[in-house]
């Protein structure tokens, strides 16, 4: 029964973590249709500013939740600014944009902090559990997404700043017509996308470390979760991480991590096939 709790524990935080590092590519993708490969090193980019303002003294859920976030998403309006605002509607133009970006913020943050693996201590202790234990961070990561999706979903369904952004990606001139300004509701999306991968790499940084390369181990399952998700961003997010951390951590426990891997890319593979418009373009139509 121990054993079982442990293993139900790592199952919930592989599915948040999935949630924590798609959330921002679910919206820049889902409500945007940009292909941002750069979105690895946003939430690289993330973890560098939380460690940098802990070790500046700032206070660490301070620098976790308000500094991270707010210096990526800033650095997001810059690029859609900059960037992303000529490359609407051209899906593959922008991934070879947003590909070199990714090359660029990689080959910069190593050249200012190095190619070695930085170490932030873990928050809180052990939870112990019978003879067995885990970190009650796990927990934390586990109620941070859940709260996360849950608070997406109130923003986008409930308050002016989401139907904003609904209304102005599904029809710019109508919303354009009515006094709104679409390349603002552009920026400040793609800004949100990137200060919600930011929040992600900082909640991550003491679990992985903070390095250059540690993005390049979460973009590729960002991309399956959101493809696998299908157009509704919460819901499709959410079920789609759940039915691949599940995967993921059960094969892992019976093999590997690697084999968990593994296992992961050949359900996405299945899924696709069998829905290739993604959970929610098959089922949960019309859900957020």
């Amino acid at each position: 029964m121990d054993y079982a709790a442990v293993i139900l524990i790592q199952v919930l935080s592989a599915a948040a973590v999935l949630v924590l590092v798609s959330s921002g590519l679910a919206i820049i993708f889902g409500m945007m249709r940009i292909i941002n490969i750069a979105h690895g090193e946003f939430l690289m980019l993330g973890a560098y500013a939380f460690l940098v303002a802990v070790r500046s003294g700032a206070n660490i859920w301070f620098a976790m939740f308000v500094v991270a976030p707010l210096v990526v998403g800033t650095f997001g309006v810059i690029v859609e600014r900059l960037l992303i605002r000529f490359l609407y509607g051209r899906i593959v133009d922008s991934l070879l944009a947003t590909w070199g970006l990714s090359l660029f913020l990689s080959g910069g943050i190593t050249m200012a902090f190095g190619n070695a693996m930085e170490g932030i201590p873990t928050p809180f202790g052990a939870l112990s559990i019978g003879r067995f234990s885990t970190s009650w961070y796990t927990v934390f990561i586990i109620a941070v997404a859940m709260l996360l999706l849950v608070t997406i979903a109130l923003v986008l369904k409930f308050t002016r700043l989401g139907l904003v952004a609904r209304g102005s990606m599904q029809n710019p001139s109508m919303a354009a017509s009515l006094g709104i300004s679409p390349s603002v509701t552009y920026a400040a999306t793609f800004g949100t996308g990137a200060a919600l991968a930011g929040l992600a790499g900082a909640i991550l940084a003491p679990v992985t470390g903070v390095g250059p390369n540690i993005g390049s181990g979460f973009i590729a399952k960002s991309f399956i979760t959101v493809v696998g998700g299908g157009a509704s961003i919460v819901t499709g997010t959410g079920l789609a991480a759940a039915f691949f951390g599940t995967i993921n951590q059960l094969v892992s426990f019976w093999q590997t991590s690697v084999w968990g891997d593994a296992a992961t890319l050949i359900a996405a593979l299945i899924m696709l096939r069998v829905l290739p418009r993604g959970i929610t373009g098959r089922f949960f139509q019309g859900a957020i």
